[in-house]
């Protein structure tokens, strides 16, 4: 990772420095990552200070960051945020099942190869004018080789997109726990020298080293290869105190005991045994949703009619029914 930012510059310098100053000389390593940290909040990324650590690491070592948590914790955010005060595309490439290259990498432009051809078939007599035998003929029918299988032809994808972008680029892989172990192994060379190879073309290098971020949700143990090419971030649950700082970010007409109430609450369903445990989108979503209902603490019957705001699951809401009472009791309770 090779940039980062002016604390004191104009907003449009910091846009074009990215993270740079962060990582200055002239600071000490924990001024940087509280720059960053107070850069990540500028962009309503409320980040603790091992996430601002990690990054000011992973940037300084030019290295890609693994980020893995429970889903909805703020890893795709991390990266959105980071494009975003940088001022680099974010350039996403969303992993699944069967993923290759031809999806990830580039596709050659099939139709518009067809057509040079019928257009060299056309001119065949004036190409292989002068041309003196069989031998000499398909002599100068190769040197139309390099034509048809040129950057003219490429149709680049989000990782081929990446490398090519001449000030650099935010690069996503999103969900790499969802691909293939063939594709995390293809994924191997552009991880370890930012570069990829094309049979045809041979190797392209990046014009400008993207900030790569792989996102994972541990639905399965990721190659070792992979992971000692990577920073490892792990982003957990956040505790009270900083779910409670993301929502003064994210929704600041939540009034402070309504906040308080709703992170104490949402933190008790994470303890419970559900089959899917509000994530941190969820709480953001319902806040605001508590806010558009005009509400200044919780009661039973509003917590009971926005459940299917925290939950997507029907046992899950009736479980957490059952209980509602305790619950909603114990969230007005805890005032920490």
């Amino acid at each position: 990772m090779t940039t980062a930012i002016h604390q004191n510059a104009p907003a449009g310098d910091q846009a074009r420095d990215g993270l740079r100053a962060a990582n200055d000389a002239a600071r000490t390593p924990s001024e940087s990552v509280a720059s960053i940290h107070r850069l990540l909040g500028a962009q309503g990324y409320i980040s603790s200070e091992a996430i601002a650590t990690a990054l000011f690491i992973a940037q300084s070592l030019e290295k890609p960051m693994l980020v893995e948590g429970p889903p909805g914790v703020g890893k795709t955010e991390l990266a959105k945020a980071v494009s975003a005060i940088t001022g680099k595309p974010l350039i996403r490439l969303q992993c699944y099942e069967g993923l290759d290259e031809a999806k990830a990498l580039y596709e050659w432009k099939y139709s518009k190869q067809l057509l040079y051809t019928q257009v060299l078939k056309d001119k065949l007599a004036d190409v292989l004018s002068g041309a003196e035998g069989l031998k000499a003929s398909v002599a100068r029918l190769h040197e139309f080789d390099d034509t048809f299988f040129s950057e003219e032809f490429l149709e680049p994808r989000p990782l081929l997109k990446a490398l090519w972008e001449p000030e650099g680029a935010v690069l996503l892989i999103d969900e790499i726990d969802k691909a293939d172990d063939e594709f995390e192994a293809f994924l191997l060379e552009l991880l370890s020298d930012y570069q990829i190879s094309i049979p045809e073309l041979g190797t392209i290098r990046a014009r400008q080293k993207p900030i790569v971020f792989l996102t994972s949700n541990n639905t399965r143990d990721l190659s070792d290869a992979l992971k000692r090419r990577c920073l490892h971030l792990h982003i957990p649950f956040p505790d009270q105190a900083l779910e409670r700082a993301i929502i003064r970010s994210r929704v600041p007409d939540a009034e402070e005991k309504l906040r308080t109430q709703l992170v104490a609450f949402v933190q008790s369903l994470r303890e419970m045994d559900l089959k899917k445990v509000p994530a941190i989108s969820e709480t953001i979503d319902w806040a605001r949703t508590l806010v558009l209902l005009h509400a200044r603490e919780l009661d039973r019957a509003l917590v009971e009619n926005t459940l299917n705001v925290l939950l997507k699951f029907q046992d899950d809401i009736e479980r957490v029914g059952e209980k509602l009472n305790d619950l909603v009791g114990k969230a007005k309770s805890n005032l920490r």
